[in-house]
């Protein structure tokens, strides 16, 4: 359910504004989007787990959250970042 260390480093590789960036919004959504997905996966076969399934609802606002943040500050990097991680909105 949970990403590795190696998958981790990838994703903050990929999306950092600068090196050694591993607080920018970009990157917390990036980071979180992995784990969601890895978490659907996981209830698509244990449907009956859930405290998994709060888990997910909590990582799901915290996204939506960085994603408001960084609509209000800039759309220019929240649409790019939207389409880069292939999110509906």
């Amino acid at each position: 359910m949970s990403i590795t260390a190696e998958r981790k480093q990838q994703l903050i590789g990929e999306y950092a504004t600068t090196t050694g960036d591993t607080g920018s919004p970009e990157v917390q959504v990036a980071i979180l989007s992995e784990r969601i997905n890895n978490l659907t996966e996981h209830l698509k076969t244990h449907h009956k787990d859930h405290h998994s399934r709060r888990g997910l609802l909590i990582m799901v606002g915290q996204r939506r959250r960085l994603l408001d943040y960084l609509k209000k500050k800039e759309t220019k990097r929240y649409e790019d970042l939207i389409q880069r991680l292939g999110l509906r909105r």
